[in-house]
């Protein structure tokens, strides 16, 4: 940082991983073999790039800050299996990426930004067809909502997309102290095992996500009166639906199963097809 005059940027709320336990737990979660394509997400000062192109076959580095370009030429120069993207991975055609750089599957393997975490785990969810894992270092808040079980307060809308379409594990808790700068808060890596199929059947994913948005727009309600007051229907076939799915009215949607959710959805389409 000193050679290259670099400041960890705020803005792009850089924090440089300097411990090199979470790094080792990072690599071992991910299982690399010489096989493996990874793309790394914020390289950062290179770091876990490295150690990433010695187990792998092919490691693209996608940075956005172009001042860390320089320094990351510098230490992958010598690593003929190391791709730089100065890019903004949330505006990266993953479908283009994995043709030219992989030819089919690949895994993730980051130090997530915390501004943009969600939408990065959405976007590796929403490419599950191409990813086939991701290992990613996260604030330790959104980690416990991706494990979170059912009747937990952290378990949501997003612990829910993400267990739909992924087996999630808890790999490591990561200090504040582990980063120069430290953040104010402690981070953790989990791992995601990408599925090609939901692990519950859905007839309309649309639908089902509608109802579950709908079921934790007020948390604070009976899942009732949070469907009623969110989705197009009366208290009469919101009350009809529930029935049919075998939910009790006065439950809350940090307490239903995924399956439930499914049964709800399901029920809901029979209504609104009917009307």
């Amino acid at each position: 940082m000193r050679e290259f005059g670099i400041r960890p940027s705020k803005r792009l709320g850089q924090h440089f991983l300097i411990d090199e336990a979470p790094l080792k737990a990072m690599l071992d979660a991910a299982d690399l073999n010489e096989t493996d394509g990874v793309m790394e997400i914020g390289p950062g000062l290179g770091v876990l790039t490295l150690e990433l192109s010695r187990r792998a076959r092919k490691v693209v580095a996608v940075e956005k800050d172009p001042a860390l370009i320089p320094v990351l030429e510098k230490l992958t120069k010598s690593y003929k299996n190391i791709c730089l993207l100065n890019e903004d991975v949330l505006k990266l055609d993953i479908e283009k990426l994995a043709r030219e750089h992989f030819g089919g599957k690949f895994k993730v393997v980051a130090n997530l930004p915390y501004y943009i975490t969600s939408p990065i785990i959405m976007k590796i969810i929403n490419n599950r067809h191409l990813i086939e894992m991701a290992v990613i270092m996260i604030q330790k808040e959104v980690a416990e909502r991706l494990t979170a079980k059912p009747g937990s307060r952290d378990y949501g809308i997003l612990s829910i997309a993400v267990q739909l379409y992924a087996e999630v594990d808890f790999v490591c808790h990561v200090a504040s102290s582990a980063f120069l700068p430290p953040p104010k808060v402690d981070s953790a890596v989990v791992r995601l095992r990408l599925k090609d199929f939901p692990s519950v059947p859905l007839e309309d994913e649309r639908l089902f996500f509608r109802v579950v948005e709908a079921a934790f727009g007020e948390r604070r309600k009976t899942v009732k009166n949070s469907l009623k007051s969110r989705l197009s229907l009366s208290p009469d076939k919101v009350e009809e639906a529930l029935k049919r799915a075998g939910i009790d009215s006065t439950r809350r949607a940090e307490t239903l199963k995924i399956e439930e959710f499914a049964l709800l959805a399901r029920e809901i389409a029979k209504i609104l097809t009917c009307n």
